[in-house]
């Protein structure tokens, strides 16, 4: 199996936020190791540093909510990423305090002893199951409820589905499949597209015009290691990329100089930016991990597309790009098009 990577901070959706506190205190054993907080202090925190939420519904009476803290909750590495990159909120469904989330109190009006909470029948609807696990993000514009008990294994890729905005260019279950295949699929695979450095490429370049497609990505960013290993297994693409690109796969913790039209690219940090210099020009100052930049025959950015992508829409963009259709044709025109081809065979 190959190893996931827990020490990812909270993810970059604009560069220079990009350190927190990976310290983990010991909890009741009840509560497993995770630091949980009520919805009162986890919004209050949220609006000095926004991370998403992680919600932990249960009920006193649920065995496999007790189980469930001490199994996955009290794994030290899911733990440690939970506390580092989200603010987590355990919530007793049948609480009777009142709660105030995302503008609304919400309170339960039942006098039965398991009288169900307003705001669990808001969260979960009519599926009122324990224990129900929602994870919150966007300025509570993204919700994605997964019901009933997570083990280790499943927790990993909704973990970092939203922790590093994956939800923003993928389902779920389309990057579940994926994060299974590169951590947990014991098929070796070796990419068939060829890699260069960006000191290489620019080389190549000087002798042969080609554009270049840079995968920006870190070591310790998950969704760009997903990336990396499934979206490059079909041969078509791989061939076509051969031929019309130099791809690039650029960690941006690199400490190699880098002369790009003439200036000098370097790690030294400038304003607060803590990795390669070269990482800010080719996301016009947009930095997220990954991205994807390509540059045209002459070395300028043409485009830098944020976020996870799959191979579908990456032998798309890769089309878009290396035949030229992004000179005369909007990309929304284009993908119409597309579909519409699809559609008429």
């Amino acid at each position: 199996m190959k190893k996931l990577v827990y020490t990812l901070l909270l993810f970059f959706i604009v560069f220079g936020n990009c350190s927190a506190q990976t310290v983990i205190t010991e909890n009741k054993a009840e509560e497993g190791l995770v630091k949980w907080l009520s919805f009162k202090d986890a919004q209050d925190l949220y609006k000095k540093q926004p991370k998403p939420f992680i919600i932990d519904i249960y009920t006193n009476w649920c065995g496999w909510c007790k189980h469930m803290i001490k199994t996955t909750y009290s794994d030290a590495g899911i733990a440690n990423y939970i506390n580092t990159n989200f603010y987590p909120i355990k919530f007793d469904a049948e609480t009777k305090d009142s709660i105030e989330y995302n503008g609304v109190w919400y309170f339960n009006r039942g006098n039965e002893k398991k009288s169900v909470h307003e705001l669990a029948v808001k969260l979960l609807g009519s599926s009122l199951s324990y224990p129900s696990t929602i994870f919150v993000s966007n300025n509570y514009g993204f919700n994605l409820l997964s019901q009933g008990y997570l083990e280790v294994r499943k927790i990993e890729p909704i973990l970092i589905y939203t922790v590093e905005n994956v939800y923003r260019s993928s389902s779920f279950d389309d990057f579940k499949l994926n994060f299974e295949k590169t951590f947990y699929d014991t098929t070796k695979f070796t990419p068939i597209v060829k890699q260069y450095t960006m000191n290489e490429a620019l080389e190549l370049q000087t002798k042969k015009p080609k554009k270049i497609a840079v995968a920006l990505n870190i070591p310790y960013c998950n969704s760009c290691k997903v990336m990396n290993v499934t979206c490059f297994r079909d041969s078509a693409l791989a061939k076509y990329m051969n031929e019309h690109f130099y791809f690039v796969s650029f960690n941006v913790e690199t400490k190699e100089k880098i002369n790009f039209k003439g200036i000098t690219y370097d790690n030294t940090r400038v304003d607060n930016f803590p990795f390669h210099s070269l990482a800010k020009v080719l996301t016009r100052n947009n930095f997220i991990l990954p991205s994807l930049a390509i540059l045209n025959d002459n070395l300028e950015v043409v485009d830098c597309i944020p976020y996870y992508i799959n191979e579908e829409n990456l032998a798309l963009i890769i089309h878009y790009f290396g035949d030229n259709d992004y000179e005369s044709e909007k990309w929304d025109d284009y993908i119409q098009r597309k579909f519409n081809v699809q559609e008429g065979n």
